[in-house]
């Protein structure tokens, strides 16, 4: 009698190719998890520090991997991101044909369509229904122009994304260019997914970490969470050891990295419901008032944008911002560079604070209340189970702001 998280028989078919290529299991297997897919389960006691999976470099997708035939049809500087999209996409089916128990436990496009939102907007669902740091865009609040550029590692998500996919989508097109999109976007989504950090023993990190990854065969089933596998790769063999003792049954999961959840929806298709990474991001609440010349001055003094919440508070960067909208430029300034802390009001910048934090609330109020007014079946362009990660996004963030407020002395 199969157990009840039984995943299946393709998932069988392919955790036995796995292991007849090296890879070690060790107590572990994949299993559905009712309502949230598949996953990593223990199927035994295990003990912290337990090597769980091993997966040899011989049983990777690596670069090394592609046939030279193909890569060499790619223009040099190609992004591996793109390599292995275009390799999935239009590789011989003879060269892909080992592969095909392990594709047949990936999911569908159809599976990333109901939760990746780089997908949803190719019959755009209204945009401005995500959340500003994916999308970039308010519902509530005019487009606020900076007056420079700064890095945002975690804001515009969707727009960085669309630029790498529409970059190596031109790339690939330009050696085959009869790539179909769909199928080629849908890759390219296993890959962003998918794959792990790959970087060979005496390697030289690339400037795009992007450019150093690999798929593994069977690592794949694990989850993330903040409580995750202790991972190391040696050149040699991927291992993933047990970061705490588990229980037969429980899920095991491994760390994807510290992102907010907006990352992990935008990335990956789902988020967290507890998140010790949770960041929101106030930069367009702020712009509006703070004008050019004072951005000048925060972006003279770096502390121009990436202005964060948390359930705790702000970071120290939107307290700087917030004194600036009441103190003299003079006193501003002499504040910043540590010589007086003349004009400084707490009370004043609180105030600015807590009216900075009730804007993002009106947003998430405004959102929720559009999302919680749609037909149960959905409309046109936003399907239920669309509608439905949202809403429950939004309700996240509008409990994150409320926290925030507490922490803020009145």
């Amino acid at each position: 009698m199969k157990p009840t998280w039984w995943p299946g028989e393709q998932h069988e078919a392919f955790t036995e190719w796995a292991l007849s290529q090296g890879v070690i299991a060790n107590g572990v297997s994949p299993a559905r998890f009712p309502g949230r897919g598949l996953g990593m389960i223990a199927t035994r006691r295990i003990e912290k520090d337990e090597a769980i999976v091993t997966v040899p470099h011989e049983a990777m997708l690596t670069p090394s991997r592609i046939p030279s035939s193909f890569s060499s049809r790619l223009p040099e500087g190609t992004p591996t991101h793109a390599l292995y999209a275009a390799y999935l996409t239009n590789g011989d089916s003879a060269d892909l044909e080992p592969y095909d128990l392990w594709r047949r436990t990936w999911p569908t496009r159809a599976d990333f369509e109901a939760c990746m939102p780089i997908l949803w907007t190719e019959a755009p669902p209204h945009e401005e229904l995500l959340p500003p740091s994916i999308s970039g865009q308010w519902s509530t609040i005019p487009p606020q122009r900076c007056a420079h550029d700064y890095e945002t590692t975690h804001q515009n998500l969707l727009a960085q994304q669309q630029q790498r996919l529409r970059r190596d989508w031109d790339i690939v097109i330009s050696a085959f260019p009869n790539t179909e999109w769909e199928r080629f976007s849908y890759h390219w989504l296993i890959v962003n997914t998918r794959s792990f950090y790959y970087l060979l023993p005496g390697q030289e990190a690339p400037e795009d970490r992007n450019d150093a990854m690999a798929l593994l065969p069977f690592a794949d089933y694990f989850n993330h969470s903040d409580v995750a596998c202790n991972v190391k790769f040696d050149g040699q063999n991927y291992v993933f050891r047990a970061a705490k003792e588990y229980d037969e049954g429980e899920e095991i999961y491994m760390s994807y990295g510290p992102h907010p959840n907006d990352f992990l929806f935008t990335e990956y298709g789902f988020y967290l419901e507890e998140n010790e990474s949770e960041t929101l991001y106030l930069d367009t609440i702020i712009f509006k008032d703070v004008d050019p010349a004072l951005q000048e001055e925060l972006e003279f003094h770096q502390y121009l944008g990436n202005y964060q919440l948390t359930a705790s508070g702000v970071c120290y960067r939107t307290e700087i911002a917030a004194s600036m909208t009441y103190m003299t430029l003079k006193d501003w300034q002499n504040h910043v560079l540590g010589y007086s802390m003349k004009g400084v009001d707490e009370e004043k910048s609180a105030s600015v604070i807590r009216n900075w934090i009730n804007t993002y609330i009106g947003e998430a109020d405004t959102t929720i209340r559009h999302l919680e007014s749609l037909p149960s079946a959905g409309d046109d362009q936003l399907r239920p189970e669309m509608a439905q990660m949202l809403l429950t996004r939004w309700k996240q963030i509008r409990h994150i702001c409320l926290r925030a407020l507490d922490a803020i002395p009145c």
